[in-house]
């Protein structure tokens, strides 16, 4: 039996979540055929990488630092990544073309939406890396009003006010000492990293909205912890993981509804077995 492979790439990539919740999917689908591994890859080696790939390759899953290296590689790029200047998700065609898409955008949707989030009036992003510009893509889609962004640095500030005008949406930055203000706004984005918004549990309100923070481990952060403790509505990251994936699993296999329940099921299994 010919196999199909599929693959995460990235660096470091070891702890990379992506070939359970894969995995899972391939198994609950009845793709005995198919195998899904991790490879470490940085730049430099990802040219190399993509030319070497056979026809039993079916697709390709990015993190970082690959999601603007691998651009110029590819054959061609849908509308919603080409919108972030990233994708982490390649799906090679069987007339050997190289596709890329983003998955991380309407992953984060699909996760709100899970949990009742359609639209809010206004936002709060923490943070200004590669993924605080997918977090304003799809604030496009659900968010009628500003979009406040807490960052650390004017350079930050700049690329954000960017980012907005370029996606349709009104940003307005603060500097990161007033970060704490970000905690009333009914939905708040977290996309730093572990341990960036630890100061920031202390100061959460009575009641308050929704948040989205992308980590999953270590996982629940402080601020995660705080927010549910003041009974506020909370999604981690392991939630975008399996939304995002769960449309990777889709393109890449061509079957029109992956197994999210089985995938966020053996993510949660696989994070439990890790502490």
């Amino acid at each position: 039996m010919s196999r199909i492979r599929a693959a995460v790439l990235g660096s470091p990539i070891e702890h990379s979540l992506s070939p359970v919740l894969h995995r899972a999917a391939y198994q609950e689908l009845g793709l005995d055929d198919w195998s899904y591994d991790r490879f470490e890859i940085d730049e430099a080696a990802l040219p190399g990488f993509l030319a070497g790939l056979g026809p039993e390759w079916a697709g390709l899953s990015l993190t970082m630092p690959l999601k603007r290296a691998v651009i110029p590689l590819l054959d061609g790029i849908s509308d919603t990544a080409a919108s972030v200047e990233a994708v982490n998700t390649v799906v090679l065609t069987e007339d050997g073309r190289r596709i890329g898409d983003n998955t991380d955008i309407p992953g984060l949707l699909s996760a709100l939406d899970e949990r009742g989030v359609r639209k809010v009036e206004s936002a709060a992003v923490l943070g200004a890396g590669a993924t605080a510009s997918s977090a304003l893509a799809a604030l496009a889609r659900i968010c009628s009003g500003e979009v406040t962004a807490y960052v650390r640095s004017a350079a930050r500030a700049a690329e954000m006010r960017e980012w907005g005008e370029r996606l349709g949406v009104d940003v307005r930055t603060a500097d990161w000492s007033r970060a704490a203000e970000a905690l009333a706004a009914p939905l708040v984005i977290a996309t730093t990293p572990a341990g960036a918004t630890d100061e920031l549990a202390a100061a959460v309100p009575a009641g308050p909205g929704t948040l989205f923070d992308v980590l999953y481990d270590p996982w629940p952060t402080a601020l995660a912890a705080a927010w549910t403790g003041r009974g506020g509505k909370l999604l981690g990251g392991l939630d975008l993981l399996v939304h995002q994936a769960v449309l990777q699993v889709e393109q890449m296999t061509g079957r029109p509804a992956a197994p999210l329940a089985a995938m966020r099921a053996a993510g949660e299994a696989a994070l439990l077995a890790r502490h």
